[in-house]
């Protein structure tokens, strides 16, 4: 059976802003994947539309560690992560 690898680490309002996300973490080694509802793999219903910023299991508490470092740019959660 196949083990779930990747955490939801948060969600924000816009693609521009879960990809700033991503080129941080990304930077920083860490491996990113951006969820949100599209009609096309390239075409997105909306610029201001919710995306879920999830990484690897092993790697959840760095992540969060090094956004919280920016202390003005904090993840919105939906309640249901461990902490």
């Amino acid at each position: 059976m196949d083990e779930i690898k990747y955490e939801k680490i948060g969600e924000v309002n816009g693609r521009w802003k879960a990809e700033i996300v991503e080129s941080f973490l990304v930077s920083e080694g860490i491996v990113v994947e951006l969820i949100q509802d599209a009609i096309t793999h390239y075409i997105y219903k909306s610029a201001f539309d919710r995306v879920e910023i999830y990484v690897l299991k092993a790697e959840v508490n760095k992540a969060r560690e090094l956004l919280n470092s920016f202390g003005e740019f904090n993840l919105e959660e939906d309640g249901d992560e461990e902490e």
